[in-house]
């Protein structure tokens, strides 16, 4: 079974057991942590698709860690005019596992 929540205003489709990397969230290393935007869950034909929310579906998870990804490097030319700018961004993430999956009613 699998489901596809939102947090931090991307969507992704999660299972039981996965790690994932999202929008950093306010939580300690080892806090459990509850995703209430749920869209849909399921597989199959048994799969439910919320309008917009799936009522009484959440999904448990554990956060692993916190840290930065990679430097995406922002460079700007303007051509025979002497100009260039240059910066850099990184931007900070939350790595949660998935715990469990409640469907709801």
């Amino acid at each position: 079974m699998y489901a596809i929540i939102k947090s931090g205003g991307k969507q992704y489709r999660v299972q039981s057991g996965e790690q994932l990397r999202v929008e950093t969230l306010v939580a300690e290393v080892g806090a459990a942590v509850s995703f209430d935007h749920v869209l849909m869950v399921g597989a199959g034909a048994d799969a439910r698709v919320g309008a917009p929310l799936v009522a009484g579906a959440k999904v448990t998870a554990t956060v692993v860690a916190h840290g930065r990804g990679d430097k995406v490097r922002i460079f700007k030319l303007r051509r025979r005019k002497h100009y260039q700018k240059s910066q850099g961004h990184r931007q900070n993430y939350t790595e949660v596992r998935i715990d469990d999956i409640v469907a709801g009613a």
